[in-house]
């Protein structure tokens, strides 16, 4: 079974047809603001912190159905973020709090100790994580990148900011072929990481090849990119056109329920 995606499948996944999808830009970015805000403010050292992150990952979890996107695309997304909060979050029972002052030891074989303060805090800590992975991937899964830039300029954006995510959003993909080009010239060539018959050291140094032959087209094609641009009459004071759009209904509504969510969770 084909598990492996590409930012081509990512950005496909955003110009499928659900409610969620058509909804404007603006609103999906501030209800995901609201979310992630809301989840990082609760308190670090309070079980009922759990109760109510699992309630907004659930709500989470619907949208994402509702929205129709590929399970299996999310739970790859989900995985690929998952080593940089799970570690952080599983060594925290082994270490004390600076905030606290009374612990609950236990001890492993070894010697090793673990608190219950530090699991409780960890936990707690990779719920937040989940939580705001999960709201990241749901916007960027049903908002298209372009769309998140403009949308983000109608919420007064920084032009330098603005300048930096449009020029990102147009050569990502473009850099991304020629990733793709240079693997498919090292797969016809029979180089794989994983060969055992050829040494480790000559492995690194090809990698080592390709990525600096990806950083310096990199950077030939953004001097390029400059060049052209200043040709065609671009300075700093230069601004991008961002047609003006409506706030519907529907956008209202959906902006009115994520925050009913909120203000529900914190109340239970």
């Amino acid at each position: 079974m084909h598990t492996t995606i590409s930012i081509i499948d990512i950005e496909r996944e955003s110009y499928k047809d659900s409610p969620i999808h058509r909804l404007d830009g603006r609103i999906k970015i501030i209800a995901s603001l609201i979310i992630i805000f809301y989840a990082v403010s609760l308190p670090r050292m309070e079980g009922a912190s759990l109760d109510k992150l699992f309630f907004l990952e659930l709500y989470l979890l619907l949208a994402i159905v509702f929205a129709k996107l590929n399970p299996i695309y999310i739970a790859i997304r989900y995985l690929l973020a998952l080593p940089f909060g799970l570690v952080i979050a599983a060594l925290q029972p082994f270490f004390r709090q600076s905030f606290l002052e009374e612990f609950t030891v236990h001890t492993l074989p070894f010697g090793i100790t673990w608190t219950e303060e530090g699991l409780l805090f960890g936990s707690i800590l990779f719920a937040k994580f989940t939580v705001c992975v999960t709201a990241v991937i749901l916007l960027s899964s049903t908002t298209s990148m372009r769309d998140i830039v403009e949308s983000a300029q109608r919420l007064k954006l920084p032009k330098e900011f603005a300048l930096l995510f449009s020029m990102m959003v147009r050569y990502l993909f473009m850099f991304w072929g020629v990733y793709r080009r240079m693997r498919t010239a090292q797969i016809s060539r029979c180089f794989s990481i994983w060969n055992k018959k050829v040494p480790r050291k000559w492995i690194l140094e090809q990698i080592g090849y390709a990525i600096t032959s990806l950083f310096i087209r990199s950077y030939e094609q953004g001097e390029r990119t400059y060049q052209s641009m200043l040709s065609r009459g671009y300075d700093y004071s230069a601004h991008t056109y961002v047609r003006e759009k409506k706030i519907k209904i529907k956008d209202a509504f959906f902006i009115a329920s994520s925050a009913a969510v909120v203000l529900f969770t914190h109340l239970i």
